[in-house]
């Protein structure tokens, strides 16, 4: 029996919806509603979470970490020794502001890069799942504050190049599950999504 575990990074409540940060939830929760699946509050994880039977012998967690970005780790790292999925299958989704808006990157290993919930994954579970980044970048104007950037929200010109690559980002993360952590980087890491 194979479980792999998809947690997709963000902030709890209404005040962050529309943010850059809460790219990973948009993902998870347009995945799940592709798939038909039920998310149910799981109050003992401090996340939300939906089942998926993807095929014999092999089931799919995705979880919505109700912990606040910064202490992602507590939910998933949670949920990870509850159903005693290994490390190499636990998959991260979330925001990177060093990869172009609408480009997808695969890796394994790295370190947080700034990222407050990778850091809080990387503390909880140690290095070796999966990230799936999803480009916010570039912050623009530069000087603005990483924060301030993070939690703010697309511009309508952003938010329509989104909905446009949303099919590519659930497209990749099929290939992702499926296929695994190796065909998903050759296939994704490319600069042109096409």
């Amino acid at each position: 029996m194979s479980i792999t575990l998809v947690a997709g990074l963000g902030n709890p409540g209404r005040d962050y919806a529309d943010t850059r940060h809460n790219l990973g939830w948009v993902v998870v929760e347009a995945f799940a509603k592709k798939h038909g699946l039920t998310w149910k509050t799981s109050p003992q994880f401090q996340a939300e979470v939906a089942r998926w039977d993807a095929g014999p012998g092999r089931t799919c967690y995705f979880a919505k970490p109700l912990t606040f970005m910064n202490d992602s780790g507590t939910a998933v790292g949670g949920l990870a020794r509850f159903y005693k999925v290994p490390l190499a299958s636990v998959i991260a989704i979330y925001d990177d502001l060093t990869i172009d808006l609408g480009l997808v990157k695969v890796s394994v290993s790295g370190s947080a890069g700034g990222h407050n919930g990778v850091a809080s994954l990387l503390e909880q579970l140690g290095d070796g799942f999966t990230r799936y980044r999803l480009g916010i970048g570039p912050k623009d104007p530069p000087q603005m504050d990483l924060k301030d950037f993070v939690l703010g929200k697309f511009t309508p010109s952003q938010h329509s190049l989104l909905t446009q690559h949303l099919d590519h980002y659930l497209a990749g993360l099929d290939l992702l599950l499926s296929r695994g952590a190796e065909t998903a980087m050759i296939h994704l890491n490319r600069r042109d999504p096409k």
